[in-house]
């Protein structure tokens, strides 16, 4: 790989370790969730069908949760390999907010994970469901310290530079956490999350339903997701619309470029559906427009003046086939899952929601759909914030440890290879647990098991204790 640097390498590195991490916290963050709700509603209504689809949801999210922990750490370690210099400036700020994430997040998720995964014969009702709060909270308050770290390299405030130029916390945190884009990303980040749980359950109803239209634990299922699509998607459209005039207040040239506004437009610009941007002519070639649409959308006026990256230095613009590109798969993504829900809206009300192939397939296709959309909305967020590490503050190219090419080439091999071989074994078992379908009464992780598990097997007391008489010490002797 002659042309390609360290620099390069290690953009490439952690973008790829990143989307494989993102798949997973985007899928337990609604899952748990979910959990949550089909243990409330089989408490409320002692109904053994909630009950059946809790503990199947359950052994599918404790694979999700392992899988999206262990490829996390990975990242962390990252930042003291390849991106010392951006760890060492920001990392007064970033480090005390990430260090929160563990304290609380983590360690709430592990103290209740146990309790939820194998206590439900072990501890009262309503404590089971307490531990399933506590799960499904931390995973929220995981993704809230997160996504406060992202958002103030997007929009930093709160801070102090230091004589050394290093980021320094300044007299408020509260300015650091909260900073100005936080909130929009933050709510519009969760609502996709459970926007992508409820397709791949909506697609699991759906694989089942079609292969048996009576199947009461299809039914719930599909039923439940459906509602999610119907009521969550236009939510989420609405969310995306506000996030992004936020960022076109912090973030104007990543506007521009996912918009494909090369030029300034004095009388309204038009919206750009398709097209090839070039970025060397300045243009975006066969173009689909509407026009003045965009400032429609932006300024709520056909005829606001839109700037353009004419208006940007070179050295300053973001890479604008990408942003341009995954923007559009994002919305395109999130207007196929609004068409979902108003789809099972009408079948629901004509009676045919467990009786339509066609919408049972649509929403089999549409199963993988939220993780692609995730992924495209972190594609043209942190690419659209290039060439800066810290925005205005710190470019990237400045952030990266002083690495060779060949070193980062080799971790990045290594990485690929171990990840396609341990998570693709683990998204193929969990797709092997989903083709399984619900059992009526199915047991729970620790159903069967009447003490500890010991790790040596059957003790010799356990055997003297089964067979009903002592045995003598010649006996049990190894």
């Amino acid at each position: 790989m002659p042309d390609l640097d360290a620099l390069l390498l290690a953009r490439i590195q952690f973008a790829f370790t990143v989307s494989f991490h993102f798949i997973f916290p985007s899928f337990s963050i609604g899952l748990a969730s979910y959990l949550m709700v089909l243990e409330g509603l089989w408490l409320k209504t002692g109904r053994q069908r909630y009950l059946d689809l809790f503990r199947f949801w359950l052994k599918i999210f404790a694979v999700a949760f392992v899988m999206g922990v262990v490829s996390g750490i990975v990242m962390s370690y990252e930042f003291g390999t390849n991106w010392a210099v951006f760890s060492d400036r920001a990392g007064p700020v970033i480090g005390p907010l990430m260090a929160y994430e563990v304290l609380t997040a983590f360690f709430l998720e592990a103290g209740f994970l146990g309790v939820m995964l194998f206590g439900m014969n072990r501890v009262g009702k309503g404590l089971h469901f307490a531990a399933t709060c506590m799960v499904a909270l931390g995973t929220f308050i995981s993704a809230f310290w997160i996504l406060s770290v992202n958002s103030w390299m997007q929009t930093p405030a709160g801070y102090e530079i230091a004589a050394n130029g290093q980021f320094l916390p300044g007299p408020s945190w509260l300015a650091i956490i909260f900073n100005p884009s936080f909130p929009f990303r933050l709510l519009h980040t969760v609502t996709a999350a459970y926007l992508t749980t409820a397709f791949v359950v909506g697609g699991v109803g759906a694989w089942h339903l079609l292969r048996n239209r009576t199947d009461r634990h299809a039914r719930t299922m599909f039923s439940m997701a459906m509602w999610m699509a119907a009521i969550v998607a236009p939510v989420q459209i609405v969310l995306g619309d506000i996030h992004g005039l936020n960022t076109l207040e912090h973030q104007p040239a990543k506007v521009m470029a996912m918009e494909g506004h090369f030029q300034s437009h004095p009388d309204g610009a038009p919206l750009i559906l398709f097209g090839i941007p070039d970025s060397e002519a300045g243009t975006v070639r066969f173009a689909v427009e509407i026009p003045k649409a965009s400032s429609l959308i932006l300024k709520h006026d056909p005829d606001a003046p839109l700037a353009g990256l004419d208006t940007v230095p070179q050295q300053d613009r973001p890479p604008v086939g990408i942003v341009f590109w995954s923007f559009r798969i994002m919305v395109g993504i999130g207007l196929a899952m609004l068409g979902m829900g108003l789809w099972s809206l009408l079948a629901r009300m004509r009676g045919r929601l467990y009786d339509s192939p066609l919408l049972h397939r649509a929403a089999l296709v549409m199963s993988p759909a939220g993780f692609v959309a995730v992924i495209a909305g972190w594609i043209t967020t942190e690419v659209g914030r290039q060439p800066w590490t810290v925005y205005g503050l710190m470019r990237t190219a400045e952030s990266a440890s002083p690495l060779a090419a060949p070193a980062v080439a080799s971790s990045l091999a290594a990485f690929v290879v171990v990840y396609f071989a341990v998570f693709g074994a683990g998204v193929w078992y969990i797709l092997r647990l989903m083709a399984g379908g619900v059992q009526s009464g199915e047991s729970g992780p620790d159903a069967g098991v009447a003490g500890p598990i010991r790790t040596a097997g059957i003790t010799p007391a356990a055997q003297a204790t089964s067979s009903g008489s002592p045995r003598s010490e010649q006996e049990v002797a190894p």
